[in-house]
């Protein structure tokens, strides 16, 4: 069979699929399953292959392209879509109907199928969870036989628990269903720190009870924090250029300047000193301008372009539990300066973490055990980034840092083991059973597994 070259929206991940299939109806879901001479494993599922791990690499075998993307139905507190529905269009379709999502994540084109069985990151408002999959309600998938199965959180709330973290080891989802809420006002400020004063301030700040989001620049020792909550009394009309200012930099700008001097500026010195005074800029707009006592929810989604073009940038996470967190942004932050001393590298882009709560909704949530705080590096894979990633991963790993499956990039099985132990263990095995001849396993997942 001819090969085809695919690429994760980033562009790093390459790999090379013996078929091609776009997905268009749960008919042709089945058709693959059901013909392994036809369509090779492994078979894998992607919608907008936005992750920064190898997770929809399908080697030799069968990739799906998700192409059902239909708003099946909004109800009062329910949404139901097709597997390739994107956040961002879900989002606009909600708030028309005076909706919204628990959870509005940033990626604007994470597509429904994937946030139902995969990891995600938000902060959390108090009494909410920041995962998105953790307000996914009930799924409908082909089996790796062929099989249709329903699964809802209300007549099978254990294996629902499963399926949002298995990454399409199970089967390969076609329709999801989500608990959603009314449209609620959003108060939004900024405020900066120092490292110092970060730490010390913590425990107050965690009492105001917002959602606590946060950039960190090692190279200033310097941590900005987003503070947002609910704000059902506003009145007015909403602010709707606080967000797209912030997704625009965030999004757009900032790496595009990154790659821009990365690619111009030969001198470290002169070209981080040029990164360094642009994200001193950013954190006065964020204090200054990104500040609103009424935005829509919604409005933070990004949206990023099918093909990443010159802005794109890649990024990965590690959890902490909370009372370790102090210590482990402490050490991190004297970790990348030493980093930068010893090798010469340092990301172009900025740092950011979140404070999420604990959930059990996912077997392997990264907050199973409680409430954590990450600690996420952000780059646009400027030279190093990659060995960078290596030594990233084993220092966070000496902390208990618990990753993503499809956020954290050169996992290893012994970070994995470490990170998940007993959990990890049990969701093996009852892949296993969803999955006898490992239709769906590719060598990402079989060596992590292992």
């Amino acid at each position: 069979m001819a090969t085809n070259t695919v690429t994760n929206w980033f562009g790093n991940i390459v790999s090379h699929p013996a078929v091609i299939v776009e997905a268009n109806s749960v008919d042709d879901i089945v058709a693959v399953m059901r013909d392994p001479v036809k369509y090779p494993s492994p078979v894998r599922a992607v919608g907008s292959n936005h992750s920064t791990a190898p997770c929809g690499v399908a080697e030799a075998g069968t990739l799906i392209k998700m192409k059902m993307n239909k708003i099946l139905n909004i109800g009062p507190d329910t949404l139901t879509v097709q597997a390739d529905a994107v956040h961002l269009d879900m989002a606009k379709a909600l708030e028309a109907k005076q909706l919204q999502f628990y959870v509005n994540t940033e990626i604007g084109s994470l597509s429904a199928g994937s946030a139902a069985c995969a990891g995600t990151k938000d902060a959390s408002f108090p009494g909410e969870y920041g995962q998105v999959g953790s307000y996914v309600i009930g799924v409908k998938m082909v089996l790796p036989n062929g099989d249709l199965l329903e699964v809802t959180e209300a007549a099978q709330p254990d294996l629902m628990q499963k399926i949002r973290s298995s990454y399409g080891l199970f089967g390969i989802i076609y329709e999801v269903t989500y608990k959603i809420r009314p449209l609620t006002p959003m108060h939004v400020h900024h405020k900066s720190y120092s490292l110092e004063e970060f730490l010390a301030a913590l425990p107050d700040l965690k009492a105001l009870n917002y959602s606590i989001m946060y950039y960190m620049f090692p190279f200033s020792n310097k941590v900005t924090v987003e503070f947002r909550k609910y704000n059902p009394g506003a009145t007015g009309e909403p602010n709707r250029t606080a967000w797209p200012l912030r997704n625009f930099v965030w999004g757009s700008a900032g790496p595009k300047l990154a790659a821009h001097v990365q690619e111009t500026v030969s001198i470290p010195s002169i070209r981080y000193g040029i990164i360094d005074s642009f994200n001193a800029g950013w954190r006065l707009q964020l204090e200054n301008i990104v500040t609103a006592d009424y935005t829509i929810p919604g409005d933070q989604i990004i949206h990023y372009p099918p093909v990443s073009d010159e802005s794109r940038y890649t990024f990965s996470l590690f959890a902490f539990a909370e009372d370790e967190f102090p210590q482990a942004v402490t050490d991190f932050f004297k970790f990348c300066n030493d980093y930068y001393a010893q090798k010469g590298y340092r990301s172009d882009l900025l740092y950011v973490g979140y404070r999420i709560a604990q959930d059990q909704k996912a077997l392997l949530s990264y907050s199973y055990d409680g409430t954590v705080m990450t600690i996420d590096p952000v780059s646009t894979a400027n030279p190093g980034w990659f060995e960078y990633l290596d030594v990233y991963n084993q220092f966070c790993s000496d902390r208990n840092g618990k990753p993503l499956l499809n956020q954290t990039p050169a996992l290893t099985p012994a970070i994995l083991q470490k990170a998940f132990g007993p959990r990890l263990k049990e969701f093996a095995g009852l892949r296993q059973q969803y999955d006898p001849e490992d239709r769906l396993l590719n060598d990402y997942f079989r060596t992590l597994l292992a």
